[in-house]
């Protein structure tokens, strides 16, 4: 029987593990204790896999909460692990010979650019205005009454 994709074996977490920052309980007024890396990890990889709402991370599976994943997938991204994580697959596979780099492709979205992409200017109208309203009822210009004025009432007397 297949294992499951988002499922971490013993090898990957030992690869996975030693990149993770350690995050300490606070001494005073500690808190929850925290929810595992390794199933976080493995939330993470299923929500990713099946492409689910963070919300509906099913609990019944034990990786917490879907918040607790998203959070977690959150600090370890500031923290710059799936930078190092892909570094080190990387050098593994290149050291393997498991790299077929006939089959590589250069995407400019992962290109930095240093003094970013030049502002382009502000598309012109083409007409001069807009045509007036077709469905709003005849009015004066510059009138919200139809006729053009308020009729004069006791409240509204002419001063």
């Amino acid at each position: 029987m297949a294992v499951a994709p988002w499922i971490v074996s013993d090898e990957l977490w030992a690869l996975i593990e030693p990149l993770l920052p350690v995050k300490g309980r606070r001494f005073r007024y500690p808190g929850r204790k925290r929810l595992p890396d390794r199933e976080a990890l493995q939330g993470i990889l299923f929500v990713l896999h099946t492409g689910i709402s963070w919300t509906h991370l099913p609990r019944e599976l034990g990786f917490g909460s879907g918040v607790t994943c998203w959070r977690r997938l959150d600090e370890w991204q500031k923290a710059g692990v799936w930078e190092r994580l892909h570094e080190l697959l990387l050098a593994r596979l290149r050291a393997a010979g498991e790299i077929e780099w006939s089959r590589a492709v250069a995407d400019a979205s992962h290109v930095q650019a240093k003094r970013g992409a030049p502002r382009r200017a502000r598309a012109r109208l083409i007409e001069p205005e807009t045509a007036p309203s077709t469905i709003s009822s005849s009015t004066r210009a510059g009138s919200r009454w139809p006729g053009g004025s308020r009729a004069v009432t006791a409240t509204t007397a002419p001063s």
